[in-house]
């Protein structure tokens, strides 16, 4: 480990089916970390319409396509690299995808999820690669929020012993609409399972969720909370994000790489 770096996560609001605001409110997100002297940001899984939202069978895109593009100029006018989940087509498919745009505005790196709900498979289809990449900052993996989940070990440690230093997970955290934080806290599902892998392949790990509603699917209702969390390569939280529907904020880390 030779420095450290600044990710920002950014656990932004995504209104579902909104995609001209979503991409605005990323684009905002994207400028405001670089300003404060990050030099990554993850934004969340589906960010530009919202997991699960049935209008993906109309509005995706492909990647390239105009959202990403849009999403890569962004980088590129703020110098920054951007982590970020995009709803993909590609011909008469629909992927759960992420991807990395280096700080030129190039994408380097896609990941389509593989550890999806049984009833979002409705909807999208299965990944069927994983993959790092190399930049100034070391290795780096991209995995889709239960691509992390326990049942969904394999592919984390598989990132971990491809020599990923930074795990980063755009992801959709939800809870029913009636959840109680103060009796049932959210969050140590996540925090499991990322502490293991980060230890184990002393690597830090990121997950960023976006907060708003889910429209769609069998989740129909539930709420998105943020809780977003980082865990550095000692297994120990770095930084978490609050909870709740209307939770949207910007979290800066620093991280060693």
């Amino acid at each position: 480990m030779v420095g450290k770096i600044k990710i920002a996560m950014g656990q932004m609001l995504v209104e579902a089916g909104q995609l001209d605001a979503n991409l605005s409110r990323a684009c905002g997100m994207i400028r405001e970390a670089a300003e404060k002297g990050s030099h990554i940001i993850v934004l969340p899984e589906c960010m530009d319409l919202g997991w699960t939202h049935p209008g993906a069978k109309e509005l995706a895109e492909p990647i390239p396509g105009k959202s990403s593009e849009i999403l890569c100029q962004a980088a590129k006018d703020a110098n920054i690299y951007v982590v970020v989940g995009l709803t993909e087509r590609l011909d008469k498919r629909i992927y759960n995808s992420a991807i990395i745009i280096s700080n030129e505005g190039e994408i380097i790196l896609t990941h389509r999820k593989i550890n999806e709900l049984s009833f979002a498979l409705d909807l999208y289809t299965i990944g069927d690669k994983i993959n790092i990449v190399e930049t100034e900052f070391g290795r780096i993996g991209l995995a889709i929020c239960a691509d992390l989940r326990p049942e969904g070990d394999p592919i984390g440690h598989s990132l971990g012993l491809m020599g990923s230093r930074l795990l980063l997970s755009p992801s959709a955290w939800a809870v029913p609409a009636d959840h109680d934080n103060e009796q049932n806290p959210y969050g140590q599902e996540w925090i499991g399972p990322y502490s293991e892998i980060a230890k184990k392949y002393q690597m830090t790990v990121v997950g960023v969720s976006n907060v708003g509603l889910v429209e769609g699917g069998e989740w129909d209702g539930w709420k998105c909370i943020g809780r977003s969390v980082a865990i550095g390569p000692n297994g120990k939280i770095l930084a978490q994000g609050n909870y709740g529907e209307k939770a949207e904020e910007l979290i800066i880390i620093e991280v060693p790489y």
